[in-house]
């Protein structure tokens, strides 16, 4: 399964799950499981089951509403506040000790909980960083024609998800407006 866009902040790769005219990407467990697996390093939980896919939609439900609000300066929403809060406690992490030879000693952050629960704290996190995060209003969606989808620009010029998709049709629609007989 092909995702338009990763590899942006968690929450927006979770919010980009959803683009226009393409339905919901992780609908269920298989498209679940194909994202997770782009995710690959970035999350701890690999699962991909009915509660894992209920639990991530609940968390991009409130991730979507909390993210506008704050893109325009505004209070996010009390209940996508409280959602996210949710599932956040619903698997506190704590930092685990553990020694290895190879590394030496490490302290990992490790949550208790039902794989669902731990997927839903990590996402409500990664929302939380990105909603505290001062460049949140710097947030954009693509310009492109029909795109919805959401990146946070480390060029202050960048107005599209990818370049050679939504900015290549873009400048072909200028060149054709342009030469238009």
């Amino acid at each position: 399964m092909m995702f338009p866009l990763t590899g942006e902040p968690l929450a927006l790769d979770l919010l980009n799950t959803r683009p226009a005219g393409a339905g919901d990407l992780i609908a269920g467990p298989e498209g679940l499981a194909a994202w997770l697996a782009v995710q690959e390093g970035r999350l701890g939980v690999t699962e991909a089951g009915p509660a894992e896919v209920a639990a991530v939609h609940a968390v991009r439900e409130a991730a979507g509403a909390a993210l506008a609000a704050a893109r325009r300066g505004e209070q996010p929403p009390a209940d996508a506040l409280h959602a996210l809060n949710e599932a956040s406690a619903g698997a506190p992490a704590h930092r685990a000790l553990a020694w290895t030879p190879e590394t030496g000693l490490t302290a990992a952050p490790h949550r208790r909980g039902t794989p669902a629960q731990r997927l839903a704290a990590e996402l409500a996190q990664a929302t939380a960083d990105l909603l505290t995060d001062p460049r949140v209003q710097d947030v954009r969606e693509c310009e492109g024609a029909d795109c919805v989808l959401l990146f946070l620009p480390a060029h202050p010029r960048r107005r599209w998800c990818v370049a050679s998709a939504c900015g290549n049709r873009a400048r072909v629609a200028r060149y054709y407006a342009r030469h238009k007989s």
